[in-house]
């Protein structure tokens, strides 16, 4: 409950324009003194590349995401060298896209404000306003955040598409995120796309007999194979109603056995998760846009530097 009250006071304050410190060390309206147009020029740019190729609302969320699952939200996602060896050469993260937007966004910071907004405050705020042009919600984003320098390819350990509710559990709880946030983060699926190598096993050989995982709906798992054969890695929309706009559709989805991956569908599997699912499809997702904005504003802290911590990069793919 406190948490809600102090989230419930950042966002009036952000509306009023005051600075407000969260007790981790990062304030809304952070840039107002030393770079006050910051989230207009990240706003601009975003909606410049969303607008054009809305996918990347998706890719740009995810990047986010695999950021702040892997040595907090500090940007080292984005580091480039010693090439091969940091998080973006990552097996699950060689499919993560939306680079340019970042870089494109810095490069405006930069010439406006030199050597202020950090790279992970610019991720932070690009996921929200590239889910804000495809119809999502609004949340408040602190900033503050400081860069880090270290990124490795070998910590990169992310919830699987292929885990079990256990596991995924886990893997939210270590981040200091609960079994609610893991529901409503993995509605962000609404607007995802993957491949067919990663569902190959699940619909082609799930026992090694030949046969799908019995957890995914008989009809839709015929719909798959049509979709992906096994000589295929073609791209795969996850809720092909909404991969355009952001909504709840995801959960109806889930509900129907018809979750892309088995991180989808073991949601069934626990009492909260599925209590959320069947909620959200009975009210048409009507709490789904607040608690997402929530769960955002908790992802957003994960493992922050700040202070003296880090450093403000001038080029987001490499340290200073």
């Amino acid at each position: 409950m406190a948490i809600k009250n102090l989230l419930f006071l950042v966002v009036f304050l952000s509306v009023l324009g005051v600075s407000v410190a969260h007790p981790n060390g990062l304030y809304i309206n952070y840039y107002k003194h030393r770079c006050p147009d910051a989230e207009a020029i990240v706003r601009r740019v975003t909606v410049q590349y969303v607008s054009h190729e809305p996918s990347l609302a998706a890719a740009l969320l995810r990047m986010h995401f695999h950021d702040c699952f892997v040595r907090g939200c500090d940007g080292s996602i984005l580091l480039k060298y010693p090439y091969n060896e940091t998080e973006r050469y990552a097996a699950p993260n060689l499919s993560v896209r939306g680079y340019e937007v970042v870089d494109a966004v810095k490069s405006a910071l930069e010439r406006k404000c030199p050597g202020v907004v950090s790279c992970s405050d610019v991720l932070s705020l690009v996921a929200r306003d590239a889910v804000i042009v495809i119809n999502g919600p609004w949340w408040p984003v602190p900033l503050g955040r400081r860069d880090g320098r270290i990124s490795r390819k070998s910590e990169v350990n992310l919830p699987s598409p292929l885990a079990g509710i256990a596991a995924l559990k886990k893997n939210f709880f270590d981040k200091g995120l609960n079994t609610k946030d893991l529901v409503v983060l993995s509605g962000a699926h609404t607007i995802g796309i993957s491949h067919c190598s990663v569902i190959h096993h699940g619909i082609y050989n799930f026992t090694g007999k030949g046969d799908s995982d019995s957890s995914i709906n008989l009809r839709y798992a015929r719909a798959l194979k049509r979709r992906c054969n096994l000589a295929d890695n073609r791209t795969i929309v996850m809720d092909p109603r909404s991969v355009k706009k952001f909504d709840s559709h995801y959960f109806n989805m889930v509900a129907q056995r018809k979750g892309l991956f088995k991180s989808d569908r073991t949601l069934l599997d626990d009492p909260e998760t599925k209590s959320y699912i069947y909620t959200q499809v009975a009210t048409a997702g009507s709490s789904f846009n607040k608690d997402f904005a929530h769960s955002m504003v908790k992802l957003g802290f994960v493992g922050i530097l700040t202070g003296n911590k880090g450093e403000i990069r001038k080029r987001c793919a490499f340290v200073n």
